[in-house]
């Protein structure tokens, strides 16, 4: 059996690496598009099993490449999961005027994006490794909370131990030095999930909250994902 073919396409950058990330441990094959004029060329050519597609995008934006997609016999039948902006009803009209099969907003919810991407294509894996990783974390929610400590994380977030919690969809300014690397991490998160009260969710883990990141810089993708691959090295 051929594995799985799922195109991206997005003119940024860093939205292109951070969906790769979400991706890495599906069994599936990632392309990237920078616009709509390669990501037609690259359908054409590849016949993806999925396409996430950005709306926004300069030579050709989402919503024409979409159409054509959807005009074209051979190609009529990938599904297309559109990305836009979140609450504007005119981006996600002009979404659904181009025949896409889904849509996702911004700033993209790992879940929803893995989630959405497995109800056309089963090889993608929602899970997501994680690792122990002790560190003091500064908070600032537009006024500063102060520190807490980060017990685990992942490419896609970090839990943080702490009594207090901001309100879950909350964004937060996260800063952390990772271990072994020196590296001073700086990024926006979203409280994603809580682990506080009695009894906890998941007893086995300090009271807390768990923050997916919505905002992070390349480079420091790659120092977590070097470090998450390491610990899993060491720890057999």
């Amino acid at each position: 059996m051929s594995v799985p073919k799922v195109l991206l396409v997005d003119d940024v950058k860093l939205l292109l690496e951070l969906e790769k990330n979400f991706l890495k441990h599906s069994s599936v094959r990632v392309l990237t598009a920078g616009n709509g004029e390669e990501a037609l060329e690259i359908a054409r050519k590849e016949h993806p099993d999925l396409i996430y597609m950005d709306l926004n995008m300069p030579k050709m934006d989402g919503k024409s490449c979409c159409a054509i997609l959807k005009a074209d016999p051979e190609l009529r039948s990938i599904p297309v999961i559109m990305v836009t902006t979140a609450g504007s009803q005119v981006d996600e009209l002009r979404c659904r005027e181009a025949g896409c099969d889904d849509y996702l907003t911004k700033p993209i919810d790992r879940r929803l994006f893995l989630a959405k991407g497995r109800s056309f294509v089963p090889a993608i894996d929602r899970r997501e490794p994680r690792v122990s990783c002790m560190a003091e974390v500064a908070l600032v929610n537009g006024v500063v909370i102060g520190s807490a400590s980060c017990s685990d994380i992942s490419v896609g977030g970090l839990y943080i131990a702490a009594e207090n919690k901001p309100k879950t969809d909350h964004e937060l300014q996260i800063s952390f030095t990772l271990p072994g690397s020196g590296l001073k991490i700086k990024a926006k998160g979203r409280v994603a999930w809580d682990n506080s009260g009695n009894p906890r969710s998941k007893p086995k883990l300090p009271s807390g909250f768990g923050v997916e990141f919505t905002e992070i810089d390349t480079d420091a993708i790659k120092e977590i994902k070097s470090y998450v691959e390491g610990q899993h090295i060491k720890n057999g």
